[in-house]
């Protein structure tokens, strides 16, 4: 028996490592070079403390309370060198990666499907070397240098973790870099490095209902989020939540991917969505902003997790529209990209 334990450190990088049954996390870290913060790894300092966001696990009781307070483990903080886990986790490591001796990964692929979706999606498929490992948190982010440059751009992953092939939504740039290649050189063959994961807009474990707002191309995290989830409903392990998303575009024909989204609807008995255009010429039956079509039924009261991605002048507005409503969701995660990046894209 093997847990994968996601290390998410506070510079974006995410590491993955295995933790074997009866294992601590900072035994397990070690083992595959990962240097946690530690001093005494006896649960007396409190150094190699940090904070897990899901998952279960076991923490003893041989540690001290200066070490760790009743109060911050009731919070989920934890000490990797008495938290052993029975479950996949995620655990919060207050340090950079530099610092413990790791980076984030690099791997390479070859360019398999490149195709317009509209007039400014593209999506991109890549096949990642045979024996290569490519974990991720759905929602998370991967670089992707550009051929020909040496520059990278930023994208979230459209596609499930532990899938061969990872693809990516892209939005069509005039003039930008990527898509020039896209669009211009780019031919299946080509080969692709990609640097990652990094980001900390990602899926948490879902106990209330879920509230997801897309704009444009920030849809791909949660295509990505819904592949998992469906993946877990037919393996009878889905949390029966309701979710429902709010996919807005600027027109009509800027909306991609809606046949995937009827498909979830299918695979997921609690999950719905609407689509929205802010063309006043348009003829779709939901114009305006995602903000517009917030109701009462989808956001709960505030008994909600909001996991939203788009540009910042929807990422704001949405701040707004719930500070002038007086409404605060137990939870909200978000991510914005300006408009000569992708979703995730920090640079």
């Amino acid at each position: 028996m093997s847990y994968t334990i996601a290390l998410n450190f506070e510079d974006g990088v995410t590491r993955f490592i295995g933790c074997k049954a009866g294992e601590t996390v900072l035994d397990a870290a070690y083992r595959q070079k990962v240097n946690l913060p530690m001093d005494c790894s006896d649960g007396v300092c409190g150094t190699c403390k940090g904070h897990c966001e899901q998952g279960e696990f076991d923490m003893g009781d041989e540690y001290l309370d200066d070490a760790l307070s009743d109060e911050e483990a009731a919070e989920g903080q934890v000490l990797t060198c008495q938290m052993v886990p029975s479950s996949d986790c995620v655990i919060q490591v207050p340090v950079a990666s530099s610092l413990c001796k790791t980076q984030v990964g690099k791997i390479d692929g070859t360019l398999a499907v490149v195709e317009q979706l509209s007039e400014d999606s593209i999506e991109l498929a890549v096949d990642l070397d045979e024996g290569a490992e490519l974990a991720f948190l759905p929602g998370q982010y991967i670089h992707i240098d550009v051929p020909g440059s040496d520059q990278h751009r930023s994208y979230s992953f459209s596609s499930k973790p532990g899938e061969q092939r990872a693809t990516f939504l892209i939005r069509n740039i005039p003039n930008g870099l990527m898509s020039g290649y896209l669009t211009q050189l780019a031919k299946v063959g080509d080969r692709l490095s990609l640097t990652g994961p990094l980001g900390s807009f990602y899926l948490r474990e879902i106990t209330r209902p879920v509230l997801m707002l897309a704009g444009g191309t920030g849809l791909a995290p949660f295509l990505s989020m819904l592949e998992q989830l469906a993946q877990k409903q037919e393996e009878e392990q889905g949390s029966g939540q309701p979710m429902h998303l709010i996919y807005g575009v600027n027109k009509d024909h800027h909306l991609v991917k809606v046949d995937a989204l009827d498909v979830f609807a299918e695979r997921l008995p609690t999950f719905t969505y609407s689509t929205v255009v802010v063309d006043e010429a348009s003829k779709h039956p939901r114009k305006g902003y995602v903000t517009h079509h917030m109701d009462d039924e989808v956001l709960q009261g505030g008994d909600i997790d909001v996991y939203l991605c788009g540009p910042p002048p929807m990422v704001d507005a949405v701040l707004k529209h719930f500070d002038k409503e007086g409404i605060v969701p137990q939870s909200f995660h978000y991510e914005k990209f300006t408009p000569n990046q992708a979703p995730g894209e920090m640079s």
